[in-house]
């Protein structure tokens, strides 16, 4: 199974982008980064409702997605490593995990989502989550090869 992780806005060089890259390059296959953006100045509605747009055209076709919102579901690892495990067994080929831009995900991006993922009730900088997806990413998938990385 393969994982996107498609972003609002670029990476600049520094420790965040370094830490995503760690723990994406751990992955096998390694985790994928899609990032998107919209350089018009546009309204706070019409700019979200745009990047939603621009998300959802990088999904790969028939793609699983995940999309990361305050107001998502808060995953314990293991359950979200079983989560991953049913969509592997389930003959998922694609995961993406969608982050929105500053003012939050368009209405039609949340629509589509197959889940809402929280990463709990505090405001992480996007850069910072992308690194956190990836390394909750390889946590799942060393519980699920029964490695001993993740302890409990």
């Amino acid at each position: 199974m393969r994982a996107t992780l498609i972003a609002v806005g670029r990476a600049k060089p520094g420790p965040a982008r370094d830490l995503f890259l760690e723990y994406a390059q751990r992955l096998s296959p390694p985790l994928a980064l899609v990032e998107v953006e919209e350089k018009r100045p546009l309204p706070a509605a019409q700019l979200k409702a745009r990047e939603a747009e621009l998300l959802l055209a990088a999904v790969p076709k028939g793609g699983t997605i995940v999309l990361l919102d305050e107001r998502g579901r808060d995953f314990a690892s293991p359950a979200f490593a079983e989560r991953i495990g049913q969509w592997r067994d389930q003959g998922v080929a694609d995961l993406a995990f969608l982050i929105g831009g500053a003012d939050g995900h368009g209405d039609v991006a949340r629509a589509r989502a197959d889940l809402m993922l929280s990463l709990g009730k505090q405001t992480w900088p996007h850069m910072l989550v992308r690194a956190l997806v990836a390394e909750q990413l390889y946590r799942a998938q060393t519980i699920l090869a029964g490695h001993p990385y993740h302890r409990e």
